[in-house]
């Protein structure tokens, strides 16, 4: 499944679209977060930041960022225009951050790749993982990327088994997906655009787009907006 059906970049990371092009597959895109940040140079010297924000190794921050009263934010890391982070916010490195996105109070990043206008609030773990534009995670949702035996992971497709070969994957968001509070996607989930997993939820494999996952067996789709 390439990148394409799930999301695509905004203007807001195109420095960064050598890294990640439309039609390889949506998984390939996280080993390059890493390389894509490889060649970062920090401005946090150059912004008032608040007291209580540690920052450490490489991290560029657009000015208009609404910082906290205390983050750790260890690079490298890149974080886009309009962004707000919220109190307990843990950027673990190698995390690139589109515009008007929420990290939000004790939540957790790394490795990870967030598009445009994402929200993620509330208690969360992103690890692993990429969200399209507008994608938002209810509060306490994680997104497990390491299997309990760290195997390496593989995807349940419609079209058949596909070996991944990555050994830490959590998920893939396409644009508008959402998540309800306190589920847990599987090691590997790949969620279409506007696909909805409902709260408490462990969920594992594909959801189509438009489909809302109820229960493991039980997916019904969305209304057609108008």
């Amino acid at each position: 499944m390439h990148a394409a059906e799930f999301y695509a970049l905004p203007a807001s990371l195109q420095t960064f679209a050598a890294y990640f092009p439309a039609d390889a597959s949506a998984w390939a895109w996280l080993p390059k977060i890493k390389q894509a940040l490889a060649d970062l140079r920090g401005n946090t010297s150059e912004l008032a930041l608040p007291p209580g924000v540690s920052v450490e190794g490489e991290v560029w921050i657009d000015p208009t960022v609404k910082l906290p009263p205390t983050a750790t934010l260890i690079g490298p890391a890149w974080i886009g225009a309009g962004t707000e982070i919220r109190p307990g916010a843990f950027v673990r490195g190698n995390v690139i951050v589109g515009e008007r996105c929420v990290l939000g109070n004790s939540c957790e990043f790394k490795n990870c790749l967030l598009m445009d206008d994402v929200q993620v609030p509330h208690f969360n773990y992103v690890g692993d993982s990429i969200l399209g534009n507008k994608a938002h995670l209810g509060a306490g949702v994680v997104l497990s990327n390491l299997r309990l035996d760290q195997q390496p992971i593989s995807l349940r497709l419609p079209e058949g088994v596909v070996d991944t070969g990555l050994r830490k994957f959590g998920a893939i968001l396409g644009d508008e997906a959402e998540v309800g509070c306190n589920a847990v996607l599987q090691p590997g989930t790949l969620l279409g655009k506007r696909a909805l997993v409902m709260p408490t939820l462990a969920f594992s494999g594909y959801l189509a787009p438009a489909r809302i996952a109820k229960g493991r067996t039980s997916v019904t789709q969305i209304p057609r907006r108008d």
